[in-house]
């Protein structure tokens, strides 16, 4: 029985989808000590390494319910493929945490995200809390948090950004505002997310995208049926970059050249097909539970934020936070 039908509130799905990543057992490890109810925690993990980690590692977060499937990195089709089938191991809980296998978190996290994803709730059809999180780095093997604020990060397009005439990827940037209140906001984090369990139901992770645009689609499909992406102060989660000042070896990424030379498919095909994918779907092509909503347009999602796809242009407000 999923703990979300045994009376309690509380239960949090974690959805991990993990690369070759040799920070996934502290990811897994500081989820499981910073929680309050680490008994309501069910962790979904999509581990694409050559090998299982130690047995310990899975065991060591009980009282923690674990869900594990591995797959050979060559087998391997991106990040949303990957994340697609760490979603489906969703159980019912009452609350749904997508992350990065790189992560760290401040103590009680649970407790904290579920009480702001709740105060923002009323009136509103669905909400979910979303950012780029302050780094951490590893200093002599410990966590050391590098904050760039500890109030809110907004996301921005990037300056200087603009539409390429073949494909609508944009690039998105963190921008932090010295406010105590939650922000609107018009993109989120797919590695930082968390809502209402049932967002895993009435948005599964669509496979078919590969990696860059994955946020704008994903953007999209929440605002047009009417969905709300809120960025919370004092966000509990941290980010390891992995930017070369980590503290830890570089780790490899799906289109590294020594992982493509195993596969039938090489990453820039996945690439041009989600990209063609991500246009499909902003043009308000039918894509079933992959398409968009009803409840609001993208006009109106380019009204509000600048972000117009139909025309590609970005107004100027799509390079500043929004207002509480």
């Amino acid at each position: 029985m999923s703990r979300a039908r045994t009376g309690a509130r509380m239960s949090v799905f974690i959805s991990i989808a993990a690369y070759c990543d040799p920070v996934l057992g502290f990811t897994l490890a500081r989820a499981r000590a910073a929680a309050r109810r680490p008994q309501d925690l069910h962790f979904g993990i999509l581990d694409q390494s050559p090998q299982p980690p130690a047995p310990s590692t899975l065991e060591g977060l009980a009282p923690a319910r674990v869900s594990y499937q591995r797959i050979d990195p060559v087998f391997s089709r991106g990040p949303c493929w990957a994340r697609a089938l760490a979603m489906a191991l969703y159980d019912g809980e009452d609350w749904f945490l997508q992350l990065d296998s790189h992560m760290d978190f401040e103590p009680g996290w649970d407790e904290r995200l579920i009480a702001q994803a709740r105060a923002l709730a009323p009136g509103r059809k669905g909400v979910v809390l979303s950012a780029y999180p302050n780094a951490f780095v590893f200093e002599d093997g410990r966590p050391v948090v590098r904050a760039a604020t500890g109030k809110v990060l907004a996301h921005v397009v990037k300056a200087g950004s603009a539409f390429a005439p073949d494909h609508p990827v944009l690039g998105f940037e963190a921008r932090p505002v010295e406010t105590d209140r939650p922000l609107p906001g018009f993109h989120l984090g797919a590695g930082c997310l968390f809502a209402p369990g049932r967002f895993a139901l009435e948005f599964p992770y669509d496979p078919a995208l590969y990696f860059h645009g994955e946020e704008q689609a994903l953007a999209a499909r929440l605002y047009t049926h009417g969905w709300d992406i809120f960025h919370v102060p004092g966000l509990p989660l941290r980010h390891l970059y992995n930017d070369g000042n980590s503290g830890v070896p570089p780790r490899p990424l799906h289109w590294d050249a020594t992982h493509e030379a195993g596969r039938a498919q090489a990453w820039w095909q996945l690439e041009q097909r989600s990209r063609a994918r991500l246009g499909a779907l902003l043009a308000g092509e039918p894509l079933g539970v992959y398409g968009l909503g009803r409840e609001r347009t993208l006009a109106q999602y380019a009204k509000w934020c600048g972000i117009d796809y139909a025309r590609r242009t970005l107004g100027p407000q799509a390079f500043r936070p929004m207002a509480p």
